[in-house]
């Protein structure tokens, strides 16, 4: 069980970072065959992003949602990203290639991204009595005074 920090915490960075939202929906549940290998690809990909610093990744977090599964994750800049997802020599584009093979436009199974470009200081975040998560996890995790008191605070802080 991770440790919890009791209190509030904050994210600090002065870089700017990239948010990139990824998932999957799970159109038709009776179609195993179709979306576990689409769920379970993303475990290679996050133990070699983890392995690899230089590669930009900074860290992420997966959640559960109604009909899917996604996965937060934090980049250094949208390059890094980007660089990932066309390498032949990452996990990411077998993947990508397989899905099209297996599912394209079948609707057995649906995929979303989100990227998100964030300015140095353009962010505001609190983690109360939490482990380390999200972004203190991919960058800094401080008390929140360090950063002002309330978001409105932590957002004019940069």
């Amino acid at each position: 069980m991770p440790k919890i920090f009791p209190g509030r915490f904050t994210a600090d960075t002065s870089e700017p970072f990239v948010v990139f939202l990824i998932g999957m929906r799970i159109n038709r549940p009776w179609a195993v065959h179709k979306w576990l290998p689409t769920a379970t690809a993303m475990g290679p990909m996050l133990n070699s992003l983890y392995h690899n610093p230089e590669s930009g990744f900074l860290g992420g977090e997966a959640v559960l949602y109604r009909g899917g599964i996604g996965l937060i994750q934090y980049w250094r800049t949208a390059e890094d990203l980007e660089r990932f997802a066309r390498s032949p020599q990452e996990s990411h584009l077998k993947a990508w290639q397989r899905f099209n093979k297996a599912i394209g436009k079948d609707g057995s199974v649906g995929i979303w991204h989100e990227t998100y470009q964030v300015a140095a200081g353009d962010y505001e975040a609190i983690y109360g009595n939490m482990p380390r998560f999200g972004l203190a996890a991919a960058t800094s995790h401080v008390p929140v005074g360090k950063r002002g008191e309330s978001a409105r605070e932590r957002l004019r802080h940069a």
